[in-house]
């Protein structure tokens, strides 16, 4: 995938940064060792725009995203490499699939950690921008360790160079454990630093999500800490006490929609991960078993999420979003078993979604997360907390669906044509009610996990937040969410290509990649 993100080009050329935008570049891990596009000796905000940037359309919303939303069964690859990893044809285990995403990953990582070093300085003291930079850190040092586990990371992606050059070519391989005490040790001193402002030359503009106020990023940073202390229940041995945390977190994080963390620069130009992919490869095509979830509980949301796309059958010139499973156009792949065609099947109305926010953390996660930790715990307003995250979900996904039909690139072709009106808060009370509710009783910690399998498909790159949702479930034999792929189910990314033939540790841990099917990262029960 190329990217023709230029969000923060005009801004970053005024320091001398190149932007780093690219998702597909093959040399970028010869960049991370011998960085020549970047200076570190501007200010950090400066820095700041170009990570904020990366993180969320290459990180978040790029490769990652793209296949973890076939594994978790979100959307079906029909075409090309995606069909590959539908199949299991060896792009999961291969190290190349993840190659570009790789680099991007430690590249991104060893700019926040300049960003921290340069805003630590006395003199400086913008301690508002190092928790900044430090929330950024912890965001990407998450997205390693959950995809790699064991790998590269204390002696990696360096924000101290000599010479231009990381103190080690070739780093040791941390431990996925360690890398998690890492992260919350960022978050922990974000939430230090980031209320006491800074002492110069403010972020403001630089900040593309929130414009330097430091009690959003606050707020995202608690939100990280419940996401990341739930990600590790598995090895908990104080798993009631960390469910309580995870509640404590999230009554201290978002209060509402608008202070979710939603990357939203995106327009004519720059365009959403999810859209800029199909648009120019058309490599996904809808799920049965995401359809069938929607259509055993009867849920709104059938009618709104999928449509036939243009070229379908060689005869549409438009898009038509799907009534229902009852429209004589509906028609979506079977998982792992369908044919590798395009225009064959319904596509994810999402792909259309040209302008949709990439989340770097949404308002809907953090309810699910605390809808969790009360159904674990058996708190008597479980029930509620689940009601209103299913709310925020669905006022969400119609702002993905709005998207996709304000398009002015799909418009050109004939744009994407509404079958059925927006779904309402009513709309959501009377589903919970009928369908999600009796489901709750019986089994409350399933539904609440369903639903947010429901809840993360999209084009706002949440799908790799469900992917970890599988794996932990998984490591606590609790498989909830069905999958009907009959290939084996990857357990991890293998590791990018340059370093598993540069870095001779890291060549040893890859092997012939085949333990991506058999050794679950370090958080999911397994010892890498």
């Amino acid at each position: 995938m190329k990217s023709i993100l230029n969000i923060s080009k005009g801004i970053l050329s005024m320091a001398l940064i190149s932007v780093a935008f690219t998702s597909c570049s093959e040399d970028a891990m010869d960049r991370v060792n011998a960085d020549n596009d970047h200076t570190t000796s501007v200010p950090a905000k400066f820095i700041l725009a170009d990570v904020i940037t990366s993180t969320a359309f290459s990180n978040i919303g790029g490769d990652l995203n793209t296949y973890y939303s076939i594994y978790v069964e979100h959307s079906v690859g029909v075409d090309n490499q995606l069909a590959n990893a539908e199949t299991r044809n060896g792009e999961p285990s291969s190290a190349s699939t993840f190659n570009n995403v790789w680099g991007n990953l430690y590249s991104t990582l060893k700019n926040a950690r300049i960003a921290i070093n340069l805003s630590s300085n006395e003199v400086t003291a913008n301690y508002t921008t190092k928790g900044i930079a430090e929330v950024l850190a912890a965001i990407n040092a998450g997205l390693i360790a959950d995809s790699f586990g064991d790998t590269p990371f204390s002696q990696a992606a360096s924000g101290e160079l000599t010479n231009g050059l990381p103190p080690y070519m070739s780093p040791d391989i941390d431990k996925q454990e360690a890398i998690y005490a890492a992260i919350m040790e960022y978050l922990d001193a974000a939430i230090i630093d980031l209320p006491k402002g800074d002492k110069s030359d403010k972020i403001g503009s630089y900040d593309f999500l929130y414009k330097g106020n430091a009690n959003k990023w606050l707020k995202l940073a608690y939100g990280l800490k419940a996401r990341y202390t739930m990600r590790l229940l598995a090895r908990s041995s104080t798993k009631e006490a960390d469910l309580q945390k995870v509640i404590d977190y999230v009554d201290k994080s978002f209060a509402s929609i608008s202070e979710q963390a939603a990357f939203s620069m995106y327009n004519e130009t720059n365009l959403n991960p999810l859209f800029d992919l199909q648009w120019s490869r058309d490599g996904l095509a809808a799920s049965k078993s995401y359809a069938d979830k929607l259509i055993e509980r009867n849920d709104p949301r059938m009618r709104r999420v999928f449509a036939v796309g243009q070229g379908y059958m060689g005869r549409d010139t438009v898009s038509i979003q799907i009534k229902g499973a009852d429209d004589r156009r509906f028609r979506v792949s079977p998982n792992g078993t369908g044919e590798p065609v395009k225009y064959k099947y319904n596509t994810p109305i999402f792909v259309y979604s040209q302008t949709c926010p990439t989340m770097l953390m949404s308002f809907h996660e953090l309810l699910f997360l605390k809808a969790e930790a009360k159904a674990r715990l058996k708190h008597a307003d479980a029930e509620l907390a689940l009601r209103e995250a299913i709310k925020a979900a669905v006022a969400n996904a119609e702002v993905g669906i709005a998207a996709a039909f304000s398009s002015t690139t799909v418009a050109k072709y004939g744009g994407v044509i509404a079958t059925s009106a927006p779904l309402t808060a009513t709309d959501v009370d009377a589903y919970f009610d009928a369908s999600v509710k009796p489901l709750f009783a019986a089994n409350a910690v399933k539904e609440v996990m369903i639903q947010k399998y429901i809840a993360f498909f999209g084009a706002f790159g949440e799908s790799t937040e469900c992917y970890n949702d599988v794996r932990r479930l998984k490591a606590m034999n609790e498989d909830y969410i069905k999958l009907d792929n009959p290939f084996k189910f990857p357990l991890r990314a293998p590791y990018g290509s340059e370093d598993v033939s540069a870095n001779p540790k890291v060549e040893a841990a890859y092997g012939n990649g085949q333990y991506v099917y058999s050794e679950p990262v370090w958080w999911a029960g397994g010892s890498r």
